[in-house]
């Protein structure tokens, strides 16, 4: 369910306060941030961002494309490193390697009758 149109877009308001301080110096550091619930506004496009994802912060820069959506968004929290039963499988199978070939049967003389 979406946040109704009258409250306006949720954020922070340490982040905007992060947010103006560093476009009004004009830096360009990494502003860390541990609100994913944020949503991204036009103010922020052009900084840098380090969203927490639990572990540590991720490198975010906020494009145009980004405005409305929020910042967790670009923090994955979970990696999949795929099946482990899939990997057994390529483990036991190991593609490229190919069991030799049978050494061909030597032509023997023929017997003559």
């Amino acid at each position: 369910m979406t946040r109704s149109a009258w409250k306006g877009p949720f954020v922070d308001g340490y982040l905007l306060r992060k947010a103006e301080a560093a476009r009004s110096s004009g830096r360009h550091e990494m502003i860390k941030i541990w609100s994913r619930r944020s949503t991204i506004l036009p103010q922020f496009v052009g900084l840098n961002f380090g969203v927490y994802n639990g572990q540590k912060h991720i490198p975010v820069m906020v494009t145009e494309e980004m405005v409305g959506h929020k910042f967790g968004e670009f923090s994955p929290t979970r990696m999949f490193y795929g099946h482990t039963s899939d990997r057994k499988a390529k483990r036991t199978a190991a593609p490229g390697v190919a069991a030799p070939a049978p050494a061909p049967a030597a032509a023997a003389p023929a017997a003559a009758s």
